[in-house]
């Protein structure tokens, strides 16, 4: 647990399980990297590449989901980032703010809740907003293989 100073951002003093729902969502920096695919090498078991294929709710532009309220009923294998399974997403990029804050990194300059600008993702280059195809338009993930920017 985090020692706690009411002058320090809820990010830094507050565990995960103690943050309320609307801290918990707004460490989403909006980058889309959690929408997109993954594909596990086959030789390195828990070694996994990030797609430029999204997932088909993805808004390509802005980097939201499009049916997030409902995203659960319409994709079966959509993930819920939560403090509970935070530590097996291994997966996720070593920018994603739920990662920084459960290894106890604090978030980039450029995330929101810094900067006060929800475009500054898009605008430093760390989301994948117009760099995706949806799911529907590929033939073999494997092409789709990609290395976004980790800032």
């Amino acid at each position: 647990m985090r020692s706690e100073s009411v002058n320090e951002p809820f990010w830094l003093h507050k565990s995960m399980q103690d943050m309320s729902m609307d801290e918990w969502e707004s460490l989403c920096d909006g980058c889309g990297k959690c929408c997109v695919y993954q594909v596990e090498d086959e030789d390195d078991l828990g070694h996994y590449y990030q797609t430029n294929v999204a997932c088909k709710l993805l808004d390509g532009d802005l980097c939201r989901c499009t049916s997030y309220s409902n995203r659960k009923n319409m994709i079966i294998d959509c993930m819920t980032i939560t403090p509970e399974n935070i530590s097996e997403l291994d997966w996720l990029p070593a920018s994603c703010a739920y990662r920084r804050v459960y290894f106890s990194q604090d978030l980039p300059d450029w995330h929101p809740l810094k900067s006060g600008d929800a475009l500054a993702v898009h605008k430093v280059g760390a989301s994948v907003s117009g760099r995706c195809i949806p799911d529907t338009d590929i033939d073999n993930i494997e092409d789709h293989i990609v290395i976004w920017n980790d800032f």
